[in-house]
């Protein structure tokens, strides 16, 4: 069984709000010195859900990463998790790609890998939160796609899906070869092992230009999708203090004020 698994390298999105600046003229983020740059966390539950069946059918899992001077101690760490393959589309014409061309370079470039059975991408990338790119290269490949995943199962030529909803779970049975993008009820990625590490740093990755999977650059440069605006969410802090004359009062003035904000 072949499976391939689809990770971004971003800015790191725990860093503080502080640490980046938005250009309005492009518009995109910019880093201040110190941000570091990881592999989207939903892309590690990705991986993490592609070990998973590794361990239990042997499959091999390829790794493909796109973009332009990609830090190789970052989109290694898949290979150090315990991925075999790593495929690396880097050229100037991957650069700030929008999710139609990212979608349609990476499906070119699984064509030309050869075949997959199973397909996994993060439910969405931890930057842009678009969740399109997914998606868009099931429809480029013509196969079933199910999103949201929080549980994975694999029998010859089937996969059962458990969907996480915003009020429980449904499952979801397709052929294969098929599209999942996995969803972070998954569970935390598993840590790399000093082995793992060891392994992925003697191992060179497959880079791939735009020839190389039957893409002119000059075809990427077209976008098929305009960003109108991008601007940093304004937060406020507000605090209300409960007032009673005894604890009872209190408890029960606090469960108002809680199901009036419909926090219970």
């Amino acid at each position: 069984m072949e499976i391939a698994v689809c990770c971004k390298q971003i800015l790191d999105p725990e860093a503080p709000a502080s640490g980046y600046k938005i250009d309005l003229d492009s518009p995109r983020i910019i880093a201040g010195p110190g941000i570091a740059h990881v592999v989207s966390p939903f892309d590690l539950q990705a991986v993490e859900a592609a070990l998973r069946i590794k361990e239990k059918t042997g499959a091999r899992v390829s790794v493909l990463s796109l973009g332009n001077n990609l830090l190789r101690d970052v989109v290694k760490k898949p290979l150090a998790m315990g991925a075999d393959e790593l495929y690396l589309l880097e050229d100037d014409a991957f650069e700030s790609l929008d999710s139609w061309n990212t979608a349609l370079a990476l499906s070119q470039a699984i064509r030309k890998i050869g075949r997959f059975d199973l397909i996994l991408c993060g439910r969405q990338a931890a930057d842009r939160d678009s969740g399109q790119v997914g998606i868009g290269i099931a429809e480029f490949l013509g196969i079933p796609c199910i999103t949201v995943a929080k549980k994975i199962e694999v029998s010859t030529n089937r996969l059962v899906v458990e969907r996480a909803l915003s009020r429980g779970s449904e499952s979801v049975e397709a052929g294969m070869p098929a599209l999942v993008t996995v969803s972070n009820e998954l569970g935390e990625p598993r840590l790399a092992t000093l082995r793992g590490i060891m392994a992925a740093t003697r191992k060179l990755p497959v880079v791939l230009k735009p020839t190389d999977i039957g893409l002119d650059a000059e075809v990427l440069k077209i976008e098929k999708t305009t960003v109108m605006r991008l601007f940093r969410q304004a937060r406020e802090n507000k605090c209300e203090i409960i007032h009673g004359e005894t604890p009872a009062e209190i408890g029960a003035n606090l469960a108002v004020a809680l199901r009036r904000a419909k926090i219970v």
